[in-house]
Formats: C-alpha cells, structure tokens, sequence
C-alpha cells in the first residue's frame, strides 16, 4: 500500500511541477531538457519504490501510473471543467499583428519565438503579417496570417 501512495504522490508532485513550468517548454525538448528528465526520473526512482525493489512492487508502481494516467484521461473526456483545469485553455499572444505583452510575459513567450513559428509554419517574417497567434494547449504556437487586403 505505501508504494501506491508514494506513487500517487509523486504523479501528482510531477504533474504540478510540469504544469508550472509552462506549456511551451514541453513542446519542444532540448537537450537540455531531456537531461534534466532523466535525472528527475532517476531521482523520483528511489521515491517511487523506497526499499522494495522487488519485481511485484515495481509492477505494482507501473500498474499505479498507468491507472492514474487513464483515470485522468478519463476525467479530462467526460468533465470540461476538469480539462481546462488540467491542461489549460488556449492563450492568445498577438492580434492583428500587436503582440499581447501581458499575456506573453505570464506565458514566458518572446517575439522571437513567435516569429519563428511564424517562418516555420506560414512563411511570415513580421509580426504586422500574423492576424493571430495562439499558444495551444500542447505548447505549440498557433499562426493564423492576415489575409492580403
């Protein structure tokens, strides 16, 4: 039993840590970033199993996860609230091509970014040309061009 609640614990623990650091830096993983993943999973090893590293407790920690990971799909499909409350709700960042600094200093958004996602998805290379950017719920950022007048 106390391998179950260790392992809740740590789920929601990582969950919350993640949910804070924001949705755009899990869209796109650096090197960095990955590095830093697989120190917080060895680190949150010895939390997860304590002193039993037995095959049945380690099933037993994997069996958790996965029932909390479908629990929570599960909720996020069936109650609206709970989704946005999870995952958030989309952020617009710029509107006919002024950028929103409020709303992109809370997102921890630059210009910069929002450019490049600009070039890269519509071939757009000024911010007068984006009629709207919107940072998704996945963490990638949305660009719908200005339609040419």
């Amino acid at each position: 039993m106390e391998s179950v609640l260790r392992a809740v614990a740590i789920y929601v623990a990582l969950t919350l840590l993640f949910r804070i650091t924001g949705r755009r830096s899990m869209s796109h993983i650096t090197t960095f970033d990955f590095v830093l993943l697989l120190v917080v999973g060895e680190a949150t090893q010895q939390s997860l199993l304590g002193e039993d590293f037995s095959l049945t407790n380690g099933l037993l920690v994997i069996a958790t996860l996965l029932g909390l990971d479908v629990a929570m799909r599960w909720l996020k499909a069936r109650h609206r609230p709970a989704d946005r409350i999870l995952e958030g709700l989309p952020t617009i960042l710029v509107v006919d091509g002024q950028p929103l600094q409020d709303r992109m200093r809370e997102a921890r958004i630059c210009e910069d970014e929002i450019l490049q996602s600009a070039r890269e998805n519509q071939g757009l290379t000024r911010m007068e040309e984006i009629r709207l950017a919107v940072l998704e719920v996945s963490g990638t950022i949305a660009i719908i061009p200005r339609r040419p007048e």
